[in-house]
Order: C-alpha cells, then sequence, then structure tokens
C-alpha cells in the first residue's frame, strides 16, 4: 500500500493513526479527508503538517459530489475510514446529524470506492482494501455476569449514535457481499489518550481537575467501559489493513474493565502525585455525581480472542500505564488544550450537559 485514504483524521483516534502509520512505514503518502466539524483539529497535526508525505484536503463524507472527486483525482491503495459524529450525549440532542454522517455519509464513501474500485486493474484491485473503523456500543449494553460481546454478537443499540454506527457496519458488510467489496470492519472498545477532544470524560475529568472544577460522574458512577489506550488501538488497525481477512470483523479492546468512578479516583490520585491541588486538598473531593444521561448502557466489555489468535494483537498498555501517560500528556501540552477550552461552543456544551444537567434543567 502505497497511498492511503484516511477519513476524520483530525481527529482523536484518526490524527494517531495518521502518525502512528507514517512513523512506522516509510513508503506511503496520506491523504486526510477531514470536515473539520467541532472534534476535528489540524493541531493534533502540526508535527506532521510539512511532511511531503502527507496532504490535508477539507471536505464532507455527506457530500456525494465532493468524494466522488476524491476519487477521480487520486489513486488510492486503501481507505481507513474513521469520519463520524462519535458523542452518545449528542446524539441524543441532535439525532439527525448522526443518522446524516454515519450512515449517509458511509454509503456516500462505499459507493465512490466501489466504483473505483471496480475500475482497477487486477493486481491494484486485488491489493486494494476498505477499513471501516467502528465501535462496541452497536452491541448494546451487557448485565454483570453477561460474556463480553465476541463479533458474533447481535446488534442491539441503545442511543442514536450506537444505531447510526451500527447501520453503517451493515451497510460495509453489504458491499462485501453482495459485490466482493474487500472491506473489513473493526469494533474497538472506548479510546483514551492524546489529543482526545475534552467532552470525554477521561480528558475532561484531567482538566476540570487542574482547574479545581467539578468532576461530573453520571448517575452512581458504576458503567463499566473496556479501555483501550489509542496506541494500542493504532498498532491494531495497522495489522487488520495489512493481515486481516476481508469480509471479516475483529473486536478490539484494552481488557480493562473498571467502573467509571473508579476511573475518575485513578485520575485524580495520579494528579495528586504530579500536579496536587493548590490548597492542598485530594483532586478525589472535587468529584459531583450528576443525573444520568438517557439511555446509558451500564456495561461493556469485548472478547479479542478473534485478533489476538489470528493476527498476533495484544494491548501492551495496562490501565495504569496508559492513563499515566495520557495525564502527563495533557499536562505537558497546555497550547493545545486552551485552544480547545476557549472555543466558545464547547463552553456552550459543558453547561448544557453537565452544568444544566447538575442543576436538573437538562
Amino acid at each position: 500500500m502505497k497511498n492511503i485514504l484516511v477519513t476524520g483524521g483530525a481527529g482523536f483516534i484518526g490524527s494517531n493513526f495518521i502518525q502512528h502509520l507514517l512513523s512506522q512505514r516509510d513508503d506511503l503518502h496520506i491523504i486526510n479527508f477531514d470536515a473539520l466539524t467541532y472534534s476535528g483539529n489540524l493541531d493534533n497535526l502540526s508535527a506532521i503538517q510539512d511532511s511531503d508525505r502527507y496532504q490535508f484536503i477539507r471536505g464532507d463524507i455527506c457530500n456525494q459530489d465532493g468524494v466522488s472527486c476524491l476519487f477521480q483525482q487520486y489513486h488510492f491503495d486503501a481507505v481507513v475510514h474513521f469520519a463520524a459524529e462519535t458523542h452518545v450525549d449528542r446524539s441524543i440532542k441532535d439525532p439527525m446529524r448522526f443518522i446524516q454522517t454515519n450512515v449517509v455519509g458511509t454509503a456516500n464513501l462505499l459507493q465512490a470506492a466501489l466504483g473505483y474500485w471496480e475500475k482497477l486493474d487486477v493486481p491494484a484491485k486485488s491489493a486494494f482494501r476498505f477499513l471501516h473503523v467502528s465501535t462496541d456500543e452497536v452491541f448494546g449494553t451487557l448485565g454483570k455476569d453477561d460474556p463480553a460481546f465476541s463479533e458474533t454478537t447481535p446488534f442491539a443499540p441503545n442511543s442514536p449514535y450506537a444505531a447510526s454506527k451500527a447501520s453503517g457496519d451493515l451497510l460495509v458488510r453489504s458491499y462485501f457481499q453482495t459485490f466482493n467489496f474487500p472491506a473489513v470492519i473493526t469494533n474497538c472498545s472506548n479510546n483514551y489518550g492524546p489529543y482526545q477532544f475534552p467532552e470525554k470524560l477521561i480528558p475532561l475529568i484531567i482538566l476540570n481537575a487542574l482547574n479545581g472544577k467539578p468532576l461530573p460522574v453520571y448517575g452512581d458512577g458504576q458503567q463499566i467501559r473496556d479501555w483501550l489506550y489509542v496506541e494500542d488501538h493504532c498498532r491494531a488497525l495497522v495489522d487488520v489493513l495489512e493481515k486481516g481477512t476481508l469480509g471479516e470483523t475483529y473486536n478490539i479492546g484494552g481488557d480493562n474493565q473498571p467502573a467509571n468512578l473508579e476511573i475518575v479516583k485513578t485520575i485524580c490520585v495520579i494528579l495528586d502525585e504530579l500536579r496536587p491541588a493548590s490548597d492542598g486538598q485530594p483532586h478525589e473531593n472535587l468529584i459531583q455525581f450528576v443525573p444520568d444521561r438517557p439511555g446509558h448502557d451500564r456495561r461493556y466489555a469485548m472478547d479479542t480472542r478473534k485478533i489476538e489468535k489470528t493476527l498476533g494483537w495484544r494491548p501492551l498498555e495496562d490501565l495504569q500505564s496508559g492513563l499515566r501517560k495520557t495525564v502527563i500528556w495533557y499536562l505537558e501540552n497546555p497550547e493545545w488544550v486552551q485552544k480547545i477550552l476557549q472555543r466558545p461552543s464547547f463552553q456552550d456544551w459543558l453547561q448544557a450537559n453537565y452544568v444544566r444537567r447538575g442543576e436538573g434543567k437538562a
């Protein structure tokens, strides 16, 4: 693979993936196609913005003509599809935006890629890959003693976000089954690490704690997630892209299933060590429980035996090491943080989703 199209590459996982891939391979060129919505941030890629192996094109996968022109103008050996609306809370407030991007946008990309692929010569056609990056939330929720999600777990999405991603997954599967289109799907658990937009739990807690603000925890804080350090996810995606079997899906997880409240308390302990509060009080004192969000899934867990056995991948970071690396990154990148925090749209979101929820107005 020499030329790779990455959609949504200015987002959290996409930007980490681009930097990881360029650091591992010196024989490829990446085109980053991103609409730069609220969570897209070219500052994530400032270290490589002048590289002759990287090119940014601003565009929206919902624009069918724009996507078609992209495939007419460039030669691609692979597509890695990250572009998506991703936050459950936002999907509750604006479901149609998620349907448009995650369903219609994915369909646009698939159709353009199919038309491009069908015209390739035989060797290029055989080498082409389309990697669709999805989520564990398509499987719904687990009870306390239920077995972890496997690749054959039936879809049972419980939020507009999860339903829109499940729809995208099914579209990709249908193109493989109907057209023999060379697609592969990954379903990952909750990611965390550098460059994550701070409306998500872990960066929000880190930044609020540093600023002495309340640490909002939904409900009783006992929701369980399988936390995956983003660099481990990027390694898995490269393995699937290069070695995965066409038409297959692969679960990717971090083998960590703590309750959200435990995550918050662990971050507080790390910050107590690395950046003690000016008043000497433990950061844990800032924890504030807020009303739970509607339809909040109780537990996720991923069975990753398939990718481990067939591709030899395993996560390298455990929760303690990954969280410590993440906290240190946010401490060492205050300029990146401040640019995000100063966005009026971000402050409006915090007010709507946490402050007003805490006041019983959401």
